[in-house]
């Protein structure tokens, strides 16, 4: 039986117009929409169905690797998550901490 981790993943939103776009900077995965709710929403199952391919292809590891993406157990609290990331006005950035399996 798998435990359970996390990763923490930097999702920003961009407001243009009368669109949100929104965008996980780690995984290139993207979206956009009419609400940020929306765009949010739709951009975490994005993500999660993107975890996924790379946990089913078993390319997850390499890819964290490659991307500095730390895999924490549930036991894990990150006290602070240090990433460069460039930000304006019309601009919302935050991190999301995900829910994945861990291989026991």
């Amino acid at each position: 039986m798998a435990n359970k981790g996390f990763v923490v993943l930097t999702l920003q939103f961009r407001q243009s117009e009368k669109r949100w776009l929104g965008e996980c900077l780690e995984l290139g995965t993207a979206t956009d929409g009419r609400s940020l709710k929306q765009v949010h929403n739709e951009l975490m199952e994005l993500v999660l169905l993107h975890l996924d391919s790379l946990d089913t292809v078993g390319e997850r590891e390499r890819f964290f690797r490659e991307h500095g993406i730390t895999l924490y157990s549930d036991e894990a609290v990150p006290t602070a998550v240090e990433k460069p990331i460039p930000v304006d006005a019309d601009t919302y950035v935050h991190a999301e901490r995900i829910q994945l399996p861990v291989a026991s």
